[in-house]
């Protein structure tokens, strides 16, 4: 069904991101969707690589993967198209690096836990060494970006303005970036509402939009018209429609990797557990 979105996309001159799993389900899914071990799937893909689009990563698979896995992952994912990805968000699995509580430090951690009554802890293991889901050298090694927090607003730059960033806290990734909410159709358009993008483009921001395009966006075949509508609006308006990891080399080549102080993530961190908390922000 992400076809018809990504059609829609390449018509308007939108150049996005598709984050793909390289590899089969070999244990129960925790979620459904496509995957690299479908080969009309990689056709596909492929096919909007040619066009200018990025191919990112979202972990190994569909379910929870030990380091061999990953390794594995994403040795097919450099075959599958001759490059290691540039870009990642974690999927919710074991593997997933510095995910749940361990996105935040102090108080506010200690906050997020009692807020999901500790549901969200030991879940997540793919920065601590040792582990059988360690992957954190890997991602080192092999991305560049990885996203994190995500907010309401649709200029993602004036909630995290010190994307990209490294965090000295949690060295295992290169370059953190922010995402908008969009998790699915009905908070995409919330978010990319006339009013948003005009007040957009007045700042003169920038947003990387976090979605999953099987979630509302397609019925019988037919885009969501309000969906195809704002899109088309956004398409005339004077913006630079690139994949992810182009706008944030461009903004590391224009301001430099800021390094992530204790007041910065302070800041970033209040702000995302107040979004979570109110509006429940992925």
């Amino acid at each position: 069904m992400s076809r018809v979105v990504y059609r829609l996309l390449a018509d308007l001159g939108f150049r996005t991101t598709i984050a793909v799993w390289p590899l089969g389900a070999r244990r129960e899914p925790n979620s459904g969707g496509e995957t690299c071990a479908n080969p009309q799937y990689v056709e596909h893909v492929r096919r909007l690589a040619a066009d200018g689009f990025e191919v990112a990563w979202h972990n190994a698979t569909l379910h929870t993967s030990v380091r061999e896995e990953t390794a594995e992952g994403f040795d097919r994912f450099r075959g599958h198209f001759g490059h290691d990805p540039a870009s990642m968000a974690n999927h919710y699995n074991g593997e997933a690096l510095y995910w749940g509580p361990e996105r935040l430090t102090g108080i506010r951690r200690s906050i997020y836990l009692l807020l999901t009554r500790f549901r969200s802890a030991n879940r997540h293991f793919g920065h601590i060494e040792g582990h059988p889901y360690f992957w954190g050298d890997i991602c080192r090694d092999r991305i560049r970006y990885c996203r994190n927090f995500i907010f309401s607003d649709l200029n993602t730059l004036r909630m995290c303005p010190w994307m990209p960033y490294h965090d000295p806290q949690r060295p295992w990734v290169n370059r953190w970036f922010a995402g908008s909410e969009g998790a699915q159709n009905r908070t995409f358009v919330k978010t990319i509402s006339e009013a948003n993008q005009d007040r957009l483009e007045e700042e003169g921001g920038a947003s990387i939009m976090y979605t999953h395009f099987g979630h509302g966006f397609v019925s019988d075949g037919n885009l969501d018209s309000t969906f195809a509508r704002l899109m088309h609006r956004l398409s005339k308006k004077n913006g630079w429609f690139v994949p992810t990891h182009v706008l944030l080399d461009h903004l590391a080549a224009e301001r430099g990797v800021f390094e992530l102080n204790v007041g910065a993530r302070r800041r970033l961190e209040w702000r995302w557990l107040a979004e979570k908390t109110l509006r429940g922000t992925s």
